[in-house]
C-alpha cells in the first residue's frame, strides 16, 4: 500500500502541475482573442493568425487540463445530489460510471495517437493562408489522454478503497 500511495503521489504531481503549466497559456488565449475581435469588428481587418493560434491554445489547455480538472474534482456533475450523498455512494456512483470515463479516454488516446502520428509522419501543416505546422498541437491530444488516463486510474482506485472501507483514501 506504501508503493501504491508513492505512485498516486507522483502522479497527482505530474497532474497538478502539467495543469498548472499550460494555464500560462490563458493570459495570451484571452489577449489573442480579443486582438482578433477588435481588428476584426472595430478595423474590419481580420488575422489570418489570431483565431488559428487561439484555437491551438484551446485545445491544448482543454486535454492537458483535463487530468488537473480530475485530480480536484473541477468535472461537471450533479453536485446538487452528488455531494448530499454520503462519501461510500459516491464512490460507487463513480465506479458504475468509470467504465464510460475508461472508454472515452481509450477512444481519445487511441485515435488521437493515430492522427499525431500521422500527422507527424506527414509534417502536416494548416491549410490556412499561414500555414502553421499542426504535428505539435496534434502530439498534444494523446499525451493529455494519457495523463488524463493515467489520474482516471487513481481516482479509479481510491474510490474502490473509498467503496469498500467508507473512508476516502490518500
Amino acid at each position: 500500500m506504501r508503493v501504491l500511495g508513492k505512485v498516486f503521489h507522483v502522479i497527482d504531481v505530474i497532474s497538478e502541475w502539467s495543469g498548472k503549466l499550460v494555464s500560462f497559456l490563458i493570459l495570451p488565449l484571452i489577449i489573442f482573442i480579443v486582438y482578433d475581435v477588435v481588428m476584426r469588428y472595430l478595423f474590419n481587418a481580420p488575422t489570418d493568425w489570431a483565431h488559428e493560434v487561439s484555437y491551438f491554445m484551446f485545445g491544448a489547455l482543454w486535454v492537458i487540463g483535463g487530468a488537473f480538472a480530475l485530480r480536484f474534482g473541477a468535472h461537471v456533475k450533479m453536485e446538487v445530489i452528488y455531494e448530499r450523498l454520503p462519501l461510500k455512494v459516491r464512490a460507487i456512483l463513480d465506479l458504475i460510471t468509470a467504465p464510460l470515463f475508461f472508454a472515452f479516454l481509450g477512444v481519445l488516446l487511441w485515435t488521437g495517437w493515430e492522427l499525431a502520428w500521422s500527422s507527424v509522419l506527414r509534417l502536416e501543416h494548416s491549410n490556412s493562408f499561414w500555414s502553421p505546422p499542426v504535428y505539435p498541437v496534434k502530439l498534444i491530444i494523446p499525451l493529455g489522454a494519457f495523463l488524463f488516463l493515467l489520474q482516471g486510474i487513481v481516482k479509479f482506485i481510491r474510490d474502490l478503497i473509498t467503496a469498500t472501507t467508507g473512508r476516502e483514501s490518500a
